[in-house]
């Protein structure tokens, strides 16, 4: 599965566990941020669902969480570029239009 970065919105392939100082190549965002794990959910307390992960005030900064896994995306674009995720609103026209 591909990795999307939280700002960018595009499929990127990092090599292994994203350090606190690794950013976006595209556009330089942190990528060891809460909104790019998989345990991010902002219904949850702390808008974290790993209960022994500390709270982390900035969401889209990085941070030294040892429990932080990268967001699996299953997006067609692993170059960052060209394609992205299809739109649910023109399945659903395709799906109601004449024959």
């Amino acid at each position: 599965m591909a990795k999307k970065c939280f700002s960018y919105t595009k499929i990127l392939v990092p090599s292994g566990k994203p350090g606190k100082g690794d950013s976006c190549p595209f556009c330089s965002a942190d990528l060891k941020a809460c909104l790019n794990c998989r345990f991010f959910d902002d219904s949850s307390y702390n808008e974290c669902t790993e209960p022994q992960a500390e709270r982390a005030l900035e969401k889209d900064r990085s941070n030294y969480c040892e429990y932080f896994e990268f967001t699996e995306d299953s997006g067609t674009d692993v170059t960052g570029v060209g394609q992205t995720k299809e739109d649910p609103m023109e399945r659903l026209k395709d799906l109601f239009k004449d024959p």
